[in-house]
């Protein structure tokens, strides 16, 4: 067997079976890239109402840094009670009603986890499924001869990727 067919038949187990042993990953990852599409709207979030006892007499930054809700404004005051998007304050006594829109749980994980920095104390785990892709990306060009049909046309079928790539990130 040539050294060229060698290489190749090798490069095709390990695509074989990285791509079987990450089909699950690869999974999360879609799932979540779709979900994150729809990030900014309500698309499949649940609402919490929310009733907190916290200091009185705060600014709306420090509020919203309390609560975790980041860009807090105080649209409109009442009196004591001070409204903004997601509920209000009364300044008086501390109180505070609420509500925040979550993804379900595991959704939330996934997105979580597709938008990992390193930071996140699995971090390197993204760096692996990330160059695991690229193997795959790479060696899809040794699945078959350089000289055969079927490469040949793979070949346009990367031109129209490549191209299609391009529109997408000019756009």
């Amino acid at each position: 067997m040539s050294k060229e067919r060698e290489v190749s038949n090798k490069l095709r187990i390990y695509h074989r079976y990285l791509g079987f042993f990450l089909t699950g990953i690869m999974a999360v990852y879609a799932i979540s890239g779709i979900v994150l599409i729809f990030r900014k709207t309500d698309f499949l979030k649940i609402e919490t109402v929310n009733e907190k006892q916290v200091e009185a007499n705060l600014s709306a930054e420090e509020l919203g840094k309390l609560i975790k809700i980041k860009g807090l404004n105080f649209t409109a005051t009442d009196g004591a009670v001070a409204k903004f998007e997601q509920g209000f304050y009364n300044t008086q006594t501390g109180e505070v009603n609420y509500s925040t829109k979550k993804l379900p749980l595991v959704l939330d994980k996934m997105t979580h986890m597709h938008k990992a920095t390193s930071k996140d104390p699995l971090f390197f785990l993204n760096i692996f499924f990330g160059l695991a892709l690229l193997f795959f990306v790479v060696s899809a060009f040794w699945m078959f001869l350089p000289g055969s049909t079927i490469f040949k046309k793979g070949l346009y079928f990367v031109a129209g990727g490549v191209v299609l790539t391009l529109i997408m990130l000019l756009v």
